[in-house]
């Protein structure tokens, strides 16, 4: 309905109550068309065609008007609408976020692509993105991006020598600190690389929030976060390569194969504190979460589908070097062999404590798969860790035992879980550990 956002006035309310009202709706539209721009219907929101983004423009058309509509917003603080269209628009990328600007569409995170009634392709609050020459949109601090497509066009199916290594469709700033900044309800289709936080030594980032966001990219790398000081947390995300089945079907099962050998992680932290990931999924990837020497947090309900390592989990030292992971699901089935493939690997120093996860193994037609994994757990190295499990289930493993120990100063304690062959399992390991009595 049009301007649906107004508010409503209590019948009891006076003519000053009213003038009032009126005036600030009218300096709030003046100082909008002063710069050219008029509000959305939608509410109180200038959309981004009120700048000359359009459909029918070119990228290049595209990229300068959307360009000058964030500038415009980034000195108010103020929100852009992306509006639906049936066309998506096509813009240039090297777009800058800049300072306190949203800019927000119409989705919540649609897993399986939305289809147009007539054509292969999506429909909706959609950016098209054909060129190679830089990340789609830089993001600084005190931004929102939210209920958006980001649509590769010409990235192959079937084809793994044709893939299109397109750089990061949004990239932290590696210029201005960038800090607060939202990422929700975002769907990918055909990245390569969708969100790369690797900040700069010099130039951190903090309290960047991802949730709600889906794709696949073909490089196996969906957010990737480095030098981010402040809690970057990760919340309901999913890769699937089905995510285009509604306007143009899935990847190959090579495609998917060529993502595997890649031996890169869906989801990887690198020099971080206090990391919080929860109510993740991945599906044919080398590896699911990667954690870094110089990270501590905790990994929460994790579903890490179709991989050749599950968790990663490393550590530079013995404070706060420690990771709490619970309630997670892995299945570890696919690689260049069965040797290789290790639902979790722990290694470095520090502390791991593992509470209900379950490992299991099998065959999948997306994807070329092994059927099952070396062992639950490899865990190797020199130095002083420890890990403690609860309540763990381990299926579907070659090795005799569930934990392959390559590391003669690790301490490893199992309580209540469950081998290969539904036997409980229970013990203290390493040369200097203490049986329990």
């Amino acid at each position: 309905m049009k301007n649906a956002w107004l508010p409503k006035i209590p019948s009891t309310a006076g003519l000053p109550v009213l003038a009032m009202m009126v005036t600030l709706m009218t300096g709030r539209f003046c100082a909008a068309q002063s710069a050219g721009v008029a509000l959305s219907e939608q509410g109180p929101m200038p959309g981004i065609q009120s700048f000359g983004v359009s459909p029918t423009n070119t990228p290049a058309v595209n990229k300068v008007a959307l360009q000058r509509a964030i500038d415009w917003a980034s000195e108010r603080g103020a929100a852009l609408f992306v509006e639906p269209t049936d066309e998506p628009y096509p813009v240039e990328s090297g777009l800058v976020l800049r300072r306190n600007v949203s800019l927000v569409g119409v989705h919540g995170p649609v897993g399986r692509g939305t289809r147009h009634p007539r054509k292969p392709q999506p429909v909706g609050s959609v950016f098209r993105i054909e060129d190679e020459r830089a990340p789609f949109l830089t993001v600084e601090g005190a931004t929102q991006v939210r209920g958006i497509q980001f649509w590769y066009p010409n990235q192959t199916l079937d084809d793994p020598s044709r893939i299109v290594r397109y750089p990061a469709t949004i990239q932290v700033s590696r210029t201005v600190a960038a800090q607060g900044v939202t990422l929700s309800c975002l769907t990918f289709y055909g990245e390569y690389l969708a969100m790369d936080f690797n900040a700069a030594r010099g130039m951190p980032c903090e309290q960047i929030l991802f949730e709600h966001c889906y794709g696949y990219p073909l490089s196996g790398e969906f957010i990737r976060v480095d030098y981010c000081y402040d809690i970057p947390r990760i919340l309901h995300c999913h890769v699937n390569p089905s995510n285009l089945r509604y306007f143009r079907g899935g990847y190959s099962r090579s495609v998917i194969d060529a993502v595997v050998a890649s031996k890169t992680f869906t989801y990887a932290i690198n020099h971080t504190d206090n990391a919080v990931l929860m109510d993740l999924f991945t599906f044919g990837a080398y590896g699911g979460v990667y954690m870094g020497p110089a990270t501590y947090g905790q990994l929460t309900s994790f579903n890490l589908d179709c991989v050749t390592v599950g968790i990663h989990k490393l550590g530079d030292g013995t404070f706060n070097r420690n990771w709490q992971i619970a309630q997670g699901s892995i299945i570890a089935n696919t690689g260049p062999g069965v040797e290789s493939v290790h639902p979790i690997i722990i290694e470095g120093r520090g502390h791991t404590a593992l509470s209900n996860v379950e490992a299991f193994s099998g065959g999948n037609g997306a994807l070329t798969t092994l059927d099952r994994s070396q062992d639950f757990m490899l865990v190797r190295g020199d130095r002083k860790l420890t890990v403690t499990l609860q309540g763990c289930r381990m299926r579907n493993y070659a090795a005799d035992e569930p934990i392959t120990l390559q590391n003669p100063e690790a301490l490893i304690q199992a309580t209540g879980c469950v081998d290969k062959n539904e036997n409980l399992f229970n013990g203290v390991f390493g040369k200097n550990a203490t049986p329990v009595p």
